[in-house]
């Protein structure tokens, strides 16, 4: 499987029988592999763009950043009629782009539970260039007639010369080719550090947006969305080798090749396949996430000093205006009832009036509007229901910044008579967890033995620091605090006593916090509550010393090597001399195959573990003093 695509590409008749059977192909790894045999520097270049990643995911990665815009050109080269796509089918693709790489397909819901938690908004979108190369007026359309009747991963399409179309400087636009590909291929692309004139995406115009001439199973614009995060340097999820190849994203689950179709419980490597990733192989309709790490990786090449951190300062969507114009921030909701509330954000220089979309949370359709204010009234709402906002800057010239990040809110209760409701059910697991803002007291129940809460929020910088406080308890309940499946925190008082989590950390994104009975404790009658705090200060425990950083943020520093082999070996950090802990080493399906004790002093600790009898798989270690517990994930080669 994994030679699959070589082989298609040196048989016609194989590639004829295999794309009836409609098997998604990529041509990005055979570019990959033309351009190091062509490119003497090539190797260099990409080395040194992976080097300037890893730097960043280890020292910016989670940091304050603004939804990053990229001016799109779409170069359609045809030989039919059936091949000069509608301008219709090149919109639908951009509106696809900026759905999957926002996380605001609809599909997104469809997300297997295991994996929610790692999911990410990339922060990412794109816009139809308005103002070409020259400063003139555009569509962000080319048309380019051709005598060649299909092209391959040879880079052709890409030179007027060979019967494409030239591309437009890259340090300004994204170049997205439109053709027919040949040998069955639905697209390729090419990675950060390629040479400039052929920098960009190639997609086969039947795999391109969700209308016109796109063809199931490929016709819902997720080849391009596949290829872009190639573009944008992300790798197949299977790392293009077996179970020891990596990805360059943890969470991912390593896999030994390619899945196609849509089987959701495929298992490889000793864990289920993240099959719905958009860089696996797998049909359209089954794709519908990145993760947090991928996300990493893709601002890494738009951060400062990325290879393509110059398309911030493109202005390719600007329609002749020039400068920017800035993403809206200090978003707030105020004035909230069960039927209605005001939403808010702060004045952007250089704005002539904003646009605004809201959706109650987990549904598919924004409702949308416009002003020239700064605040807007959303009205039509239903009692106790989450929604979420965004909004967006419309500057002179029409150009827009991108919508926000989402902002939270739960409308009122409609009962008016104070009674107790069990807030946001189902939630009884992470994928179903209720959303929640930080900031709000929340009331809820317990109302059965096996009845458990989980909720999720979300910071960004420079509100990180995050404390959880279980207060008005009417019976042993407990609380847990996670970041995707690493539990950071964990508050068991006994009895009613009020249980407090304290996080400081720097990293930003999604949490989750669980509230369950202890021993399957409940009341059906009398609500808790549930406050989550987020503050740019490290909270303290006693009003007097502020919790040293390390504690709260990751007791275990780290675990390297990971993956391991025969020996991983454990960094924790302690602030207790002397202290006796317990680890615990469990499968992710949570069955537990090893147990250990070590001593640890004050300060750095390493706790080796003998990992050479496990199964190759991802693994969590969690060590416990006694009184908190940290959890975090290793994989076994």
């Amino acid at each position: 499987m994994k030679r699959f695509l070589f082989t298609v590409l040196l048989a016609g008749t194989m590639g004829s029988v295999m794309a009836q059977e409609a098997y998604r192909q990529c041509g990005t790894m055979e570019a990959d592999a033309r351009l190091r045999l062509e490119d003497p520097n090539y190797a260099a270049r990409m080395e040194a763009i992976e080097a300037f990643t890893q730097e960043y995911i280890a020292n910016e990665a989670g940091g304050t950043r603004t939804v990053v815009t990229i001016p799109t050109v779409v170069h359609v080269v045809y030989n039919t009629a059936s091949e000069n796509i509608s301008d219709a089918q090149v919109l639908s693709q951009l509106e696809v782009l900026n759905e999957d790489f926002r996380r605001l397909n609809a599909d997104a819901s469809s997300t297997l539970a295991e994996f929610v938690g790692v999911a990410a908004d990339c922060e990412i979108e794109f816009c139809l260039a308005t103002t070409d190369p020259n400063g003139n007026p555009t569509t962000g359309i080319t048309r380019t007639s051709t005598t060649k009747t299909s092209f391959t991963t040879d880079d052709k399409v890409k030179y007027t010369s060979q019967g494409g179309h030239d591309a437009w400087d890259r340090n300004s636009y994204l170049n997205l080719w439109v053709c027919d590909l040949g040998s069955g291929l639905l697209g390729y692309a090419q990675f950060p550090g390629g040479a400039a004139a052929t920098d960009g995406v190639v997609c086969d115009y039947q795999a391109f947006g969700n209308t016109g001439a796109a063809a199931a199973p490929f016709n819902l614009g997720r080849t391009a969305t596949h290829e872009v995060g190639h573009w944008l340097n992300l790798r197949h999820i299977w790392g293009d080798g077996g179970c020891g190849v990596d990805d360059f994203c943890a969470d991912t689950p390593s896999s030994d090749g390619p899945n196609y179709g849509c089987n959701l419980g495929t298992i490889s490597c000793g864990t289920k396949d993240m099959v719905q990733n958009y860089m696996d192989y797998t049909d359209d309709d089954c794709m519908n996430i990145f993760t947090q790490d991928q996300k990493s990786r893709m601002q890494a090449v738009l951060a400062p000093g990325g290879a393509r951190y110059s398309l911030l300062s493109s202005d390719g969507c600007g329609g002749g205006g020039g400068g920017t114009c800035d993403v809206p921030s200090s978003l707030n909701t105020t004035a909230i009832t069960d039927i209605q509330a005001t939403l808010n954000w702060s004045a952007v220089p250089g704005a002539t009036s904003y646009n605004v979309r809201g959706r109650q949370v987990g549904t598919a359709t924004w409702a949308t509007g416009s002003t020239a204010s700064t605040s807007i009234n959303y009205t039509g709402l239903t009692a106790d229901t989450d929604y979420e906002w965004q909004v967006e800057t419309v500057c002179s010239g029409g150009t827009t910044s991108g919508y926000s990040a989402s902002e939270l809110f739960t409308t009122a209760g409609g009962g008016g008579g104070g009674t107790c409701t069990d807030l946001g059910e189902p939630n009884h697991n992470k994928g179903n967890a209720h959303v929640i803002s930080t900031g709000v007291t929340y009331s809820a129940l317990i109302s059965s033995a096996t009845d458990k809460d989980w909720y999720k929020f979300t910071t960004s910088a420079p509100n990180t620091k995050i404390k959880v406080t279980l207060t008005s308890l009417p019976a042993d309940y407990d609380v847990r605090l996670y970041r995707g499946n690493s539990q950071k925190g964990i508050s068991e008082n006994a009895g009613t006593a009020d249980e407090v989590i304290i996080w400081n950390t720097n990293s930003q994104g999604a949490r989750y916090v669980y509230v369950y009975g202890w021993d399957g404790a409940f009341d059906a009658a009398d609500c808790y509550d549930l406050l989550v705090e987020a503050s740019s200060s490290s909270w303290r425990t006693d009003g007097s010393e502020t919790i040293i950083d390390e504690e709260w943020n990751n007791a275990i520093v780290g675990i390297f090597p990971n993956p391991a082999s025969s020996v991983a070996t454990v960094n924790y950090f302690s602030i207790q001399e002397n202290t006796q802990v317990f680890v615990t080493v469990t499968d992710i399906l949570g069955n537990k195959v090893m147990t250990s004790q070590a001593s640890v002093t004050s300060g750095d600790n390493l706790i080796e573990l003998q990992v050479q009898d496990l199964a190759s798989g991802i693994y969590l270690v969690d060590v416990s003093n006694g009184k908190s517990h940290y959890t975090e994930k290793f994989v076994k080669e």
